[in-house]
């Protein structure tokens, strides 16, 4: 097994995610495959999406080790060529931002926080919206460069701001739904487009949701999503070398956040938020709260996100 290279099946919409054999959870299963031939291993091998509530995760290395008499068709690894990163057409990305279209995010947002904030919010992270589902939401991702990586499509409950996830959860990627051939995503965070020229401190949370719900409370930040628990990357956080970080994860992710950050070489005087594992209670902890939950909990009191 060591002379291969295996990887996560990248997303190409809902038929490459799977039933997890844990959970149960359909469409949340990430499975296994070989880089040069895009073969699958065994249908339990990979990882559960829903990090904190299942974590399942089943490595090549494990399975191999577990059978070692199997003969799985693989080639030897062959360095591939690095491919270059594609982006988005700023045409397709206009064509998101027309006013007046059904937003249900965008709804809730004033209802909550009015016309005036929400449309501060749009403008300051282009937030778009997507007819692949009625009334979705797209968040772009633009770099420090002004480019458009992609845009992440996904639909909300008007009434309560929450992601719908039944039957199935509802998210998608702008070049998926266009079939793009051969599209090359590299991620990078929501909202780095406003790390140029601005020397702000930064806050990072998970959801992109949460990061415009929590630029209202405290502005002082520039507020960034990484997108997932998992998606807290040596390579997407190499943009904020040199800058004061604050880090707030989602309740039951600080352990991982706090070891991901030990990682980075630069990251050593980055500060990873507390606040939620010192005020969840066991209802929240089986919800997910997170700092949006908290931040709307608090109403018009001002929160306290931080040590001085």
């Amino acid at each position: 097994m060591e002379n291969y290279q295996f990887l996560l099946e990248p997303y190409k919409g809902m038929k490459t995610r799977y039933t997890c054999p844990n959970c149960g959870e359909k469409h949340a299963f990430t499975r296994y495959i070989n880089a040069e031939t895009g073969e699958h291993l065994a249908d339990d091998v990979g990882r559960c999406n829903r990090e904190i509530k299942c974590g399942y995760h089943y490595t090549p290395r494990q399975y191999f080790q577990d059978n070692p008499t199997d003969t799985v068709k693989v080639r030897p690894y062959k360095p591939l060529p690095e491919k270059l990163v594609s982006y988005i057409e700023n045409e397709i990305f206009l064509a998101s931002l027309k006013p007046n279209q059904p937003n249900n995010l965008l709804a809730f947002l004033r209802h909550t926080f009015g016309e005036v904030r929400t449309n501060l919010l749009i403008k300051r992270y282009f937030i778009g919206t997507s007819k692949h589902w009625a009334g979705a939401t797209v968040f772009w991702q633009i770099d420090t460069r002004r480019r458009i990586r992609s845009g992440k499509i996904m639909l909300y409950n008007t009434a309560t701001g929450k992601r719908i996830k039944e039957p199935v959860s509802l998210i998608s990627w702008v070049h998926s739904v266009l079939n793009l051939p051969d599209f090359n995503l590299k991620q990078c965070f929501f909202g780095e487009h406003l790390l140029i020229n601005n020397t702000k401190p930064v806050a990072i949370v998970e959801s992109e949701k949460t990061a415009l719900i929590a630029s209202l409370y405290e502005p002082r930040f520039t507020w960034l999503a990484a997108g997932s628990l998992n998606s807290l990357s040596a390579d997407k956080c190499k943009v904020l070398e040199g800058r004061k970080v604050f880090l707030f994860p989602d309740v039951n992710a600080f352990e991982k956040w706090q070891a991901k950050v030990q990682e980075f070489r630069w990251g050593s005087q980055w500060v990873v938020s507390d606040v939620l594992e010192k005020i969840a209670t066991d209802q929240d902890r089986q919800q997910g709260l997170d700092l949006a939950d908290y931040l709307l909990r608090s109403g018009n009191e001002k929160p306290r996100l931080y040590r001085q």
